[in-house]
C-alpha cells in the first residue's frame, strides 16, 4: 500500500521535473538509474531513499525540503496540502502548464496578471 508521504514526495518530484522541462529519462540519467524507477517514485509506488532524494534534489536544483513542502500529516495519516488548493493540484497538467506559462511572462506584465487574478478570485 502506498504511504501518503511517498505519494506527496513523488508528486513534488514530478512537479519540479516538469517545471524545469526535464523528461523522466533525463532525470534518471542524471541520478544514475532507469527511467522506470523515476516513474515508480513519481507515483509513490516506490519509496525514495534519503540518498536518492538528495541526488534528485541536486539534479532538479532544489533543496531536499522542497519535496516535503505542503505536507500535513493528520492523526489518521491522510496527507493534505495546506490551504484551499486540492491535494492533487501537482498532478494536474493544466495547472502546471499555467504556472509554467505564468513564469514565462515578463515580470512587469506578470505582476499585473497576478493582481487581476487576485481581484477576480475575490469576486468569485
Amino acid at each position: 500500500m502506498k504511504h501518503p508521504v511517498d505519494v506527496h514526495v513523488g508528486k513534488r518530484v514530478r512537479h519540479r521535473r516538469w517545471m524545469v522541462g526535464m523528461t523522466q529519462q533525463q532525470l534518471a540519467e542524471k541520478v544514475g538509474i532507469k527511467f522506470q524507477q523515476i516513474q515508480k517514485y513519481e507515483t509513490g509506488m516506490n519509496r525514495v531513499s534519503a540518498s536518492r532524494l538528495w541526488d534528485i534534489s541536486e539534479a532538479l536544483g532544489v533543496p531536499v525540503a522542497f519535496f516535503f513542502e505542503g505536507v500535513d500529516v493528520t492523526a489518521n495519516t491522510d496527507v493534505a496540502v495546506s490551504g484551499s488548493v486540492p491535494a492533487d493540484i501537482l498532478a494536474d497538467k493544466e495547472a502546471l502548464e499555467l504556472v509554467r506559462s505564468y513564469y514565462s511572462i515578463p515580470e512587469n506584465q506578470r505582476r499585473r496578471l497576478f493582481e487581476l487574478a487576485r481581484v477576480l478570485s475575490d469576486v468569485a
